[in-house]
């Protein structure tokens, strides 16, 4: 009898980047997949850093749930986020008015199983992206090829506005060359955190002698994809989304000098030096750190030892006047391989990944956007065997 409710379930397992917060739970095999909704609006991309967010429902009873190590945050009057106070993560959704609701778990924080485990359903607020966002290479997410629907504002209204999959026209678009402000604000959900990234001026620079963040033809930064576990792990979030930026172009918003090295980033972090706001930061492997917002949870940096003066800068957070994808400041890789894409091989985020790719690169040859620098690099390491 045993055996046999073994292989009618699965467990299904989240946890959080430093695995302080571990929980499991059985699933019958036909429940899966699981229903999962992705949600587009400003304050969710701006609690995780990411460019959405998706959850399905825990299927545990709450009052079962030991959420007690678990910070919560209060996302708006009728939910609080659930995170890990040491590495970010956040875990479940909770509701503050009906304490009987199940939990919501990011899909971020599930393991990668083999089996088929999400299905995503629809794409909620993708108006608030105003260039839509991360909706654009997430048409056809599943393995069976379904389509998934974007609305405007909220899906669950009978009268919920449905967009068109050309929304918005290329016209509402910055593209590929064009400009806008030289500088956007960083900001976390609770502005706990509240910075400014500054266009960088290297029209005078010779094309061998830019950084590597860089676009020779438009010096815009670049704009990846990151598939790796621990990106995925600390923003809940399965696709996350970095640029980069030498530190000397993020200013504080009071205009006090913001450090140009991570070292002195870390000191003033350590001393509760009141111009870093919230900020706070996770030692996540040897030589790397996470920052985030402690009060929030949103990822805002990531810092590596061999590249002490830039910092990679979650995209979530940027507030551009063009939309979520800041194209007049950012270059996208649309269609790139997605870095550390082999944290997903064998398990159900193989496929979304093959997803995201090949309608990133739909979406590119659709707006007649050239393959940028760093996209053409990757193509090269790829065919001589290097990635």
């Amino acid at each position: 009898m045993t055996s046999s409710i073994e292989e009618d379930s699965i467990t299904l397992t989240a946890h959080c980047l430093c695995k302080a917060n571990v929980f499991k739970t059985d699933v019958p095999r036909s429940k899966l997949p699981l229903p999962a909704y992705v949600c587009h609006c400003d304050s969710c991309r701006h609690v995780t850093g990411a460019m959405y967010m998706a959850d399905v429902r825990w299927p545990e009873p709450r009052a079962a749930v030991d959420i007690s190590n678990l910070k919560p945050f209060p996302f708006s009057p009728r939910m609080d986020l659930l995170f890990c106070p040491t590495c970010s993560t956040p875990i479940f959704w909770a509701s503050r008015q009906d304490q009987t609701r199940l939990l919501g778990v990011l899909t971020g924080a599930l393991s990668n199983e083999k089996e088929t485990l999400i299905k995503f359903v629809d794409q909620s607020f993708v108006g608030d992206t105003l260039d839509g966002g991360a909706s654009v290479w997430m048409f056809h997410p599943n393995h069976d090829g379904s389509e998934m629907k974007r609305f405007r504002l909220g899906s669950d209204d009978e009268n919920a506005e449905e967009l068109p999959q050309q929304w918005p026209s290329p016209s509402e678009l910055t593209g590929y060359e064009l400009t806008k402000e030289d500088a956007i604000p960083i900001r976390c959900k609770c502005r706990g955190v509240d910075y400014v990234l500054h266009r960088g001026d290297y029209s005078k620079t010779n094309k061998e002698d830019l950084p590597f963040n860089i676009d020779p033809q438009t010096y815009k930064l670049v704009a990846e994809f990151c598939g790796c576990d621990s990106c995925r792990l600390q923003s809940g979030v399965d696709v996350f989304h970095w640029t980069f930026a030498e530190m000397k172009h993020i200013s504080f918003r009071n205009n006090q000098p913001f450090p140009t090295h991570s070292t002195d980033l870390k000191k003033m972090i350590d001393a509760r030096d009141p111009n870093v706001g919230t900020l706070t930061y996770y030692i996540s492997s040897p030589g790397v750190e996470r920052y985030f917002c402690s009060n929030c949870s949103a990822c805002i940096f990531y810092s590596w030892q061999e590249r002490p003066e830039i910092l990679d800068i979650a995209i979530g957070v940027l507030e551009a006047s063009d939309g979520a994808r800041a194209e007049g400041l950012l270059s996208w890789t649309f269609g790139a391989r997605i870095d550390f894409r082999e944290d997903g091989d064998g398990g159900w985020r193989q496929n979304l990944f093959d997803k995201v790719e090949k309608e990133g690169e739909e979406y590119r040859i659709e707006r007649a956007y050239p393959k940028n620098w760093k996209r053409l690099a990757k193509e090269k390491a790829i065919a001589k065997g290097e990635l």
